[in-house]
């Protein structure tokens, strides 16, 4: 007698994941990045501990980046535009009375602060 109707196979899949340095089992994936590029490296405990203790200092002194790629900055106050227009038409700089100051204007105000 034919069987009719589909047959399900069950299958199983293993993942075993191999240390890219010495190619003993890895206990996991780690992600990191540097130049712009981003890597995966699968580590076993001990490499993975090694990785972490070089990056270490670096980590401890760099600056987490937003999720849009950018890093964090610290940001600046823009000094206030009347005081840079005034400060400009005392030093004789042709600023406009009224509008959009002049990128030089700014320049020359922050470095005469």
């Amino acid at each position: 007698m034919l069987r009719k109707g589909p047959i399900f196979v069950a299958q199983k899949v293993v993942v075993t994941l191999f240390d890219d340095i010495d190619g003993s089992e890895a206990a996991e994936t780690i992600a990191f990045g540097i130049d712009g590029k981003s890597y995966e490296i699968d580590l076993n405990e001990a490499n993975a501990d090694k990785l972490r203790s070089a990056l270490a200092p670096y980590v401890k002194a760099g600056r987490k980046r937003s999720r849009s790629g950018k890093a964090y900055r610290q940001t600046q106050v823009a000094p206030d535009p009347a005081a840079v227009r005034a400060w400009a038409q005392a030093n004789r700089m042709d600023v406009p009375a009224r509008g959009r100051i002049p990128k030089k204007v700014y320049e020359a105000f922050a470095a005469a602060q």
